[in-house]
């Protein structure tokens, strides 16, 4: 599933696109994707202009004019594309094979941008785990209404963390991926940071904090590394992992800089370290670290 660096990507992508944007119309391919398209979808989004395309962990919100917001989520499969008109081909440097059948093209968003120029956006999702939503207030929404913190800017700080960690004895690997607590962070990213910070994803969370509930310095330097490879991740546009691509078409390169996630038996890359990386599965999920320097 696409994490927050890579919905930050798409964001990015689509805003020069969407924003300020009339929606000339919208073709609905099937009434639903892994939930039922809103009532009267196309009738609702037909005549606005789009304000504001922004993000809340990993969902992007497409505000407008008048008229509710539209929620939408990636999913496992899903992306969006830019296609300009005339001009079947996306731009992009990195290409990779994706899928281009008609019938997994969803949802089509038909744009006229305010100096004229025509475009369309592109919904494909071959396997249907992505889904929109339209809510008049969308972070009061029950999808996103009890979202944790954003692991980005300053707000995500050792004190923070150990208010969030404190008394939890769930594996630290669990605890950063409850949404609740921290907010779109997922496999890859934790895996990373907790390389980056040294920690192992085995201990309890409440370890990292003292018993008085303030930071201890793994505390701070996980914050420290969370922030920073989340930062790092958006800078380069992302991971491509499987089927995901940016808004057009191009292949994120992040994953070029994994220091452990998927690289099972490789020698640990940290200086000094002799250790190499090792999968384990925690909640069903592929947990990759280094057991000689992550404590």
């Amino acid at each position: 599933m696409p994490e927050l660096p890579e919905v930050e990507t798409v964001r990015r992508g689509l805003a020069p696109a969407m924003e300020g944007a009339m929606v000339d119309a919208v073709d609905a391919k099937r009434p639903d994707l892994r939930f039922p398209l809103p009532l009267d979808f196309t009738k609702q989004l037909a005549g606005r202009t789009v304000t504001q395309l922004g993000r809340r962990a990993k969902y992007l919100i497409i505000d407008f004019d008048q008229g509710p917001s539209l929620i939408c989520h990636l999913g496992m499969s899903g992306s969006f594309r830019v296609e300009a008109d005339g001009d079947q081909q996306t731009p992009g440097s990195f290409h990779h094979e994706r899928s281009k059948a008609a019938a997994h093209d969803h949802v089509i968003f038909h744009l006229t941008s305010a100096d004229g120029a025509r475009s369309r956006i592109v919904y494909n999702d071959p396997r249907r785990f992505g889904f929109m939503l339209m809510a008049d207030r969308p972070l009061e929404h029950p999808m996103l209404a009890e979202l944790g913190i954003e692991p980005v800017g300053n707000s995500l700080n050792g004190p923070a963390l150990a208010s969030l960690l404190k008394g939890k004895k769930t594996p630290l690997k669990a605890a950063l991926l409850d949404q609740t607590l921290i907010a779109g962070l997922g496999n890859i990213y934790v895996s990373e940071a907790l390389w980056r910070a040294g920690l192992s994803p085995r201990r309890s969370a409440g370890s990292i904090v003292h018993a008085g509930g303030t930071a201890t310095h793994r505390a701070e330097a996980l914050a420290a590394a969370i922030r920073a490879v989340i930062a790092d991740a958006i800078l380069a546009g992302g991971s491509s992992l499987r089927d995901y691509v940016h808004a057009d078409g191009s292949l994120g390169y992040f994953q070029h800089s994994f220091a452990v996630y998927d690289r099972e038996g490789e020698a640990c890359p940290k200086p000094g370290c002799a250790g190499h990386v090792k999968r384990i599965v925690q909640s069903g999920r592929s947990t990759f670290y280094c057991p000689a320097c992550q404590r």
